[in-house]
């Protein structure tokens, strides 16, 4: 498999043209886009951004504020709610496209088939996301296939704990919180016998900052019985959650990125990834996975293509960015996964995340460049970028229920200023766009591209020169990071530097290099910068260092023909 550029967008708001912004505005007032803004223009600019892959977060039904009875979809109610809009992890409905995404409602699912058809036309794959861990409160699915029984109906709620209860109960407790339960509803929100909330609250309360919309899906672990685990026979809900996988990769998607992976048992994923695939071999399985020890596990029992490098590469890169590490700590991540680096999906945006841009990150776009080229160029490794990513977006604005903390919203109705501009009303001309923000695209489209364009980056060997390059007159180890990417005949000498000064370096290469891979050393030649196309004269031996220009907060990827 080549090397997947995933960009990752959230659906609702990529296509919203109101632009009105009115923080906690109804659907009415703030606008909404949908699956239809995603013309073949849209797709094609994704495209060439350097995108193999879109990830459209949020299609399958979720919990809303939003009223859609008209259309045989019962209302939710607002204290299980988060946000006008809700959030797309509160699932209210596995075989239901979310009516919000649709330009007809009643032809929403027909709708996202033809969005299938046109993402591959643009020649891009499409990822979903698939949540296992939990749902909406009150879920019921009103469009399942005939002869499907509803997740919990068959439930006996007489007991906290059954093998074939999909939820887990507590008899004879009323569902209560540390918040008002009637929300402006005519009756107070109720539910008897309470249910676990979605992140493992295991009693009949939930605070206002757990995710009290949603309840925990059982998969046969017995977490009040010690842990005890009931997979033999197949539980009720891994047969239920097994047709759901296999009804939305009937609709031709190429990939499902899978919520909170880890808190799914592995056993149940090596048990139903390989099914799914047996009818689609090529659909990748992405995993957010943040417990490093069980990395292994849900790449080889769990049978995982892809695991989220967040909590190494992610928060190092973070750090190094804001200055609270130093840039060659950046080697402690690639040697802590250099058995499984393949799978390890790397980013420094995505919709749990803050923006770089933002405040509460970097404050600026400019200064993600250096750990954005890390992220791309250090493996083989599949990389994601977050719709915004690559114009600045900051993120700043307080929505509603998201409030002021740096990121993009995914509970509200809400207009991305960067995004809106971009589109221009579907022309993606760039007019409405800034230089900088011109600009700092056109340095998203060099590297990101590279990916299917440079084999040395989409397939080649990694060596770390940070071993030979201590500190020196010329490279500080605490804001430089350099390293080799090599196939065939063609060698990369990758250069970042974190610093707000561009740099002159003297880079080392040892002569172990040169061996490994039968480079020829050269004292004198001129290799040119990927990412600008401008060439530099350098020197490519053992003997010398070579000597490489840096621009601040930024990089070079000097290409060498070595043999």
């Amino acid at each position: 498999m080549s090397k997947p550029v995933i960009y990752q967008v959230f659906t609702r708001l990529f296509g919203n043209d109101k632009n009105v912004n009115q923080p906690h505005g109804d659907r009415a007032v703030n606008g909404c886009g949908t699956l239809a803004d995603f013309t073949p223009e849209a797709l094609s600019q994704i495209k060439a951004l350097g995108a193999s892959h879109i990830w459209y977060t949020g299609i399958i039904e979720h919990a809303t504020q939003t009223d859609f009875s008209a259309y045989g979809i019962a209302r939710d109610h607002r204290a299980v709610v988060k946000g006008k809009a809700g959030s797309a992890y509160a699932i209210k409905d596995y075989y239901d496209v979310d009516p919000d995404l649709a330009t007809s409602v009643p032809a929403r699912m027909k709708e996202f088939e033809a969005l299938v058809e046109r993402t591959h036309q643009a020649g891009l794959k499409v990822v979903i996301d698939f949540v296992p861990n939990h749902v909406a409160r009150q879920y019921h699915s009103d469009v399942c296939p005939d002869g499907v029984e509803d997740l919990g109906a068959g439930d006996d709620a007489t007991q906290h704990f059954s093998p074939d209860n999909n939820f887990y109960y507590f008899p004879g407790e009323t569902f209560h919180t540390d918040f008002d339960l009637q929300q402006g509803e005519p009756e107070p929100y109720c539910e008897q016998p309470a249910r676990t909330t979605g992140n493992d609250v295991f009693s009949s309360f939930a605070g206002r900052n757990d995710w009290y919309e949603t309840v925990k899906l059982n998969y046969g672990v017995d977490y009040l019985g010690g842990r005890a685990t009931h997979f033999d026979p197949v539980p009720s809900t891994w047969k239920k959650m097994l047709d759901i996988l296999l009804f939305w990769a009937a609709k031709g998607i190429d990939g499902f990125r899978c919520d909170m992976a880890e808190m799914v048992p592995a056993e149940f994923w090596g048990w139903a990834i390989p099914q799914v695939k047996a009818l689609r071999p090529t659909l990748i399985f992405i995993a957010e996975v943040y417990n490093p020890g069980e990395y292994r596990r849900y790449i080889s029992e769990g049978r995982f293509d892809f695991l989220y490098d967040k909590v190494g590469l992610y928060d190092t890169l973070r750090a190094v960015i804001c200055g609270n590490a130093n840039a060659d700590a950046i080697t402690q991540c690639w040697q802590a996964v250099d058995d499984i680096r393949p799978h390890m999906l790397s980013f420094l945006e995505n919709h749990d995340e803050q923006r770089i841009a933002s405040d509460f990150f970097a404050g600026e776009p400019e200064r993600g460049r250096a750990g954005m080229i890390i992220a791309t160029a250090l493996g083989t490794g599949p990389v994601m970028i977050y719709f915004g990513q690559e114009l600045g977006e900051r993120g700043m604005e307080t929505e509603g229920f998201s409030g002021h903390d740096g990121r993009t919203t995914i509970f509200d109705y809400w207009t991305v200023n960067t995004i809106y501009r971009w589109r221009n009303g579907g022309l993606f001309d760039g007019r409405k766009l800034t230089p900088q923000e011109v600009e700092l695209q056109s340095f998203y489209r060099s590297l990101l591209n590279l990916c299917s364009n440079e084999s040395a980056i989409e397939m080649g060997e990694f060596y770390d020169l940070m071993y030979v390059n201590p500190h020196s007159d010329t490279f500080n180890p605490h804001k430089h990071y350099a390293f080799l990417r090599h196939y065939d005949r063609t060698t990369l000498l990758i250069v970042v530097n974190f610093d707000s000064q561009a740099a002159e370096l003297d880079v080392h290469i040892p002569e172990h290099a040169f061996r490994l891979y039968r480079m020829h050393a050269r004292k004198r030649m001129r290799a040119v910068d990927l990412l600008t196309g401008q060439a530099q004269a350098t020197s490519f031996s053992h003997e010398m260092p070579s000597h490489v220009k840096v621009p601040a907060y930024g990089g070079v990827i000097l290409k060498m023909k070595t043999r």
